[in-house]
């Protein structure tokens, strides 16, 4: 009670900076809105693990709640009014919502942006070969991984195949209780003494991640590679599909596990995937959710980030600025150049992307005092780049007193934080390129552990601060 408390730890109190558990102020119906959310996201990310299916996925539940194609609008040659909930995708691999707000588009949108994609195993072209009586798949990793995490886990494969007749095939196996998974072996103690001297990073190498896929033979004696063709016979009597079609296929290998619940207390989310789907979701079930606006709010959720963002569904693209123009020159009578251009440099984003928790066993990397922590809400992030704040857009101190202040008026645990010590390394996100267009933007996500590995650890607190941050800040911003 402050009358028990000493002038000068009162004034500390006022002046000092905290970051407060959202556990300790959760109560109880607090806790079981958190609870029941998470449980939301799990089920989400189980049927998401690559970023066609969250597309997909998202569609549908965005088609649930009244959101309907902005190029159906278009066709019919409509005009967008306040209150229409309407979203677009891209080449089914990114895509993005929108509700329309009652002022006009030139005063700006407020946009939070995600990516849907994450570090995985990628097939290569031509992947399928045989060795030593066993069927194998070659794979590219995608993004930044610990190759060693990857091995002797079970994995499951995702992906599209266009065959030879121009006909697709959607593949996934590996996911139910009752199918096969997959693995690639690893050397066994007794005989790795040289693999252990090595370092980590060169212990398993990118040619060395191997799909093993099979071992019977196909019953003739005159084949040369028995194993494969009665992989390639089953894979032919299941999906019509033949080696060729490889070519013309995206297949991912991704973990075979489910999202679980961790610890004693179960406060805590594991699972795969959760850069960026734990902001990517969050994101989209908060626009989901919008009504009555002022300003048009914008969910965008792209692809390709793992690698740069580049290509046609990565944030460099053009999709997002397409998807601007298209809602200002359908809300407005009159649309030209400058008021795309208006609308763009009078938007304001969050990009939400997630951080590095600190973690207590490798505390010689991150600064304590400028790194997020597990269960303390949403973590904003000035600027992230690595070192000299190379390929960061470092948001302005007026943005992130905005943004701050928006926080703290509406009761949502935040933080500050960086991507652990400086010259300790570092990454970026899509703000950069969202800042490039002219928008004020800043990163803000969920804190991580285990970044980037098969299995990502994340608070459900943050999980569901994360929701509530995204939906003040498009409804209020």
């Amino acid at each position: 009670m402050s009358e028990n408390k000493t002038t000068g730890q009162q004034l500390f109190e006022e002046l000092s900076y905290d970051k407060p558990s959202v556990w300790s102020n959760a109560g109880n119906d607090e806790r079981a809105s958190i609870f029941s959310f998470c449980e939301d996201y799990k089920s989400f990310l189980d049927r998401s693990k690559t970023e066609r299916e969250f597309v997909r996925e998202a569609e549908k539940l965005a088609r649930t709640k009244g959101f309907i194609s902005i190029d159906d609008i278009i066709k019919s040659d409509a005009q967008l009014k306040q209150g229409m909930k309407i979203y677009r995708t891209f080449k089914n691999k990114t895509i993005a919502f929108a509700v329309v707000g009652s002022e006009s588009a030139i005063e700006g949108f407020n946009l939070v942006g995600a990516h849907i994609d994450s570090p995985r195993l990628d097939l290569k072209p031509n992947p399928l070969y045989e060795s030593e009586e066993m069927a194998f798949l070659k794979t590219h990793y995608y993004g930044g991984i610990k190759k060693y995490q990857w091995v002797t886990i079970p994995l499951s494969i995702h992906g599209v195949v266009v065959k030879k007749d121009g006909s697709t095939v959607d593949i996934t196996i590996g996911e139910k209780e009752d199918e096969a998974v997959f693995t690639i072996t690893d050397l066994l103690p007794h005989l790795a003494s040289e693999q252990m001297q090595k370092k980590m990073s060169d212990a398993i190498t990118g040619e060395g991640l191997n799909i093993l896929i099979g071992s019977i033979p196909y019953d003739d004696k005159k084949v040369t590679e028995k194993v494969k063709l009665n992989i390639l016979s089953l894979l032919n009597e299941k999906y019509g599909i033949i080696e060729e079609d490889f070519l013309s296929a995206e297949i991912e290998v991704v973990p075979a596990f489910k999202a679980r619940d961790l610890g004693f207390d179960k406060s805590m989310v594991g699972a795969y995937g959760q850069d960026d789907r734990v902001c990517s979701y969050t994101a989209l079930r908060s626009i989901l959710e919008l009504e009555d606006i002022k300003k048009t709010a914008v969910c965008v959720l792209a692809d390709k980030e793992e690698v740069g963002s580049m290509g046609n569904t990565g944030a460099q693209s053009t999709f997002l600025e397409n998807f601007i123009a298209d809602i200002c020159a359908a809300s407005m009578d009159e649309y030209n150049d400058m008021v795309l251009r208006r609308c763009i440099v009078n938007s304001k984003m969050l990009s939400a992307d997630v951080n590095a928790a600190i973690d207590p066993g490798f505390m010689e990397v991150y600064d304590k005092l400028n790194s997020s922590y597990l269960g303390k809400g949403i973590a904003l992030m000035k600027y992230t780049g690595s070192r000299g704040k190379s390929g960061s857009s470092d948001a302005s101190a007026e943005f992130m007193g905005l943004v701050r202040n928006l926080f703290n008026n509406n009761r949502i645990h935040w933080q500050v934080a960086e991507l652990g010590k400086v010259d300790k390394g570092g990454g970026g996100t899509i703000a950069q390129f969202m800042a490039n267009m002219g928008m004020d933007v800043v990163d803000c996500g969920v804190a991580v552990l285990s970044m980037h590995s098969p299995f990502e650890v994340t608070s459900k607190s943050d999980i569901y601060t994360a929701y509530k941050a995204y939906k003040v800040f498009m409804e209020k911003a």
